[in-house]
């Protein structure tokens, strides 16, 4: 072989290794600092504020119907946690699902290691709430009844994610 195709192999072999030293860095620098955390406090007084309108003007009309103003005072308005971490953190609830894990994708980010990263979600269906384990590891607990199935979520009810509690609230 000649001298250049020895230096090339030598550059190209150190390139390499560079870009494995760079990478293992990466790795170790993510996992020392784990996350990073999506600042949400911009999008919840506009959801807030939406649903206090609605609910203005939803009033008057569900002055002639006494199920339907019944229906919306049992309804829970909030997502509480109770327990774990992130006690006395507080969710507005609304028309769509709350997404609860590790993922900054996460409505509800949980900074816990006995969660999934998409550990369970809750959701509205038919003028109830309903809780859904989504393949989690440690699996999510309905007092003391494991989830198996979409199961619906009494308002006061606790859920167990790991090491937090959620409760629904009025």
């Amino acid at each position: 072989m000649s001298e250049l195709t020895i230096t090339l192999l030598r550059l190209g072999y150190l390139v390499l290794l560079w870009v494995f030293v760079l990478s293992a860095i990466g790795v170790l620098r993510r996992d020392l600092y784990g996350t990073k955390i999506v600042d949400r406090r911009g999008t919840a007084p506009r959801t807030r504020a939406v649903g206090t309108a609605g609910t203005a003007q939803a009033a008057p009309q569900a002055g002639g119907r006494g199920s339907r103003a019944a229906r919306a005072s049992t309804t829970p308005t909030r997502l509480v946690v109770t327990e774990g971490p992130l006690r006395g953190t507080t969710l507005p609830l609304g028309s769509s699902a709350v997404l609860i894990g590790r993922a900054p994708s996460c409505t509800l980010v949980l900074d816990d290691d006995y969660s999934s990263s998409r550990h369970a979600r809750i959701f509205p269906q038919g003028g109830q709430w309903l809780v859904e384990d989504l393949g989690s590891t440690n699996g999510t607990f309905l007092g003391d009844v494991k989830v198996r199935q979409p199961t619906a979520v009494p308002p006061g009810a606790q859920v167990r994610i790991g090491q937090s509690v959620i409760e629904l609230q009025r």
